[in-house]
């Protein structure tokens, strides 16, 4: 089965019912997780065999109470990630599901922002070598305001960065335009 049509909030709310549940692992990603997988799997330079990062989202096969169930979920997924695709290819900011802030409500452990930013490091760190490959610089440059989002590095600058509240949020609120940046570096480069 392809995906060809974009995903609906009716269809997303059932994908987050889903990963919500107790059919998943507790290390599953929930769908801000996924958005976030999902968005650096499109950007990627080289393809992610769906397999893979169906693996690392789920963490464990989720106890599927049919096989309609999980042609169903897994059909959803595949929506999902055509939407964010065809957002990037069509030169689009994709929409987050979640605030672009750092800042955490009194109910949140950390802000969703930074389980978004961490899910798409994920993501690169599936093909590392081939994110950072040619340019190092220039990636790293792009990736900034998701790797201080993500709080998974320990580099002074970053740390010094996350320090300065009105930096981090700043950079927090580029991460959508950087996504399509970082999208035409590795499918539309300069010639």
């Amino acid at each position: 089965m392809t995906a060809t049509g974009l995903i609906t909030e009716a269809e997303l709310d059932q994908l987050e019912a889903f990963l919500f549940s107790s059919a998943v692992s507790e290390d599953s990603l929930d769908l801000i997780g996924t958005h976030g997988l999902l968005c650096a799997l499109n950007i990627s330079p080289v393809k992610v065999p769906e397999q893979e990062w169906l693996d690392l989202l789920f963490d464990s096969e989720p106890k599927w109470e049919t096989e309609t169930q999980k042609s169903e979920i897994i059909g959803l997924l595949r929506k999902l990630n055509h939407t964010i695709g065809q957002d990037l290819y069509n030169d689009q900011e994709t929409l987050l599901p979640c605030e672009l802030t750092l800042d955490t409500d009194e109910d949140e452990d950390e802000p969703e922002l930074t389980i978004w930013a961490q899910s798409f490091m994920e993501g690169v760190f599936m093909r590392e070598e081939d994110w950072f490959g040619d340019d190092e610089e220039t990636v790293a440059g792009l990736l900034l305001p998701i790797m201080v989002a993500s709080e998974l590095f320990d580099d002074p600058e970053i740390a010094e960065i996350r320090q300065d509240r009105a930096l981090s949020e700043e950079m927090a609120e580029q991460i959508p335009e950087l996504l399509v940046d970082l999208y035409l570096y590795y499918h539309a480069p300069e010639k």
